[in-house]
């Protein structure tokens, strides 16, 4: 079982659709992803930490089980490569910056090639 070492809350949970053995999610107020494995849940196998704002979302790629996007306060949606891990993840591969703290992030089965975001009044899509 995992247990944020500060005993803040886990705000969100979003299981891996290719691949069921990883699980993202974050604390509350933090700027960070934690993506664990379920076969050893105590230690992430990874945290993606270039968000500079907390993050609110975050959206596993439905044709992928090694993209990830997460979107957060800072306005950025970033979408990661972690087919490195266990080693670190430092960098997202791709970076869109909105015009407003992102609230929501979708990435769709059905049209894998598109990222929607919410913020503001907005929605917005995006082709990735």
């Amino acid at each position: 079982m995992f247990e944020e070492p500060s005993h803040a809350p886990l705000l969100r949970l979003e299981c891996n659709k290719q691949d069921c053995n990883y699980i993202a999610t974050f604390v509350q107020d933090s700027a960070e992803v934690i993506i664990l494995d379920v076969r050893i849940p105590c230690t992430p196998v990874a945290k993606l930490d270039n968000h500079r704002g907390r993050v609110n979302g975050m959206a596993w790629a439905p044709h992928s089980s090694c993209h990830i996007c997460t979107a957060g306060g800072d306005s950025q949606a970033l979408i990661w490569d972690i087919h490195t891990m266990p080693r670190p993840v430092d960098d997202p591969i791709l970076a869109y910056q909105a015009n407003g703290e992102i609230n929501q992030v979708h990435w769709a089965a059905a049209f894998p090639d598109w990222i929607s975001i919410c913020y503001k009044n907005m929605l917005e899509i995006l082709r990735v």
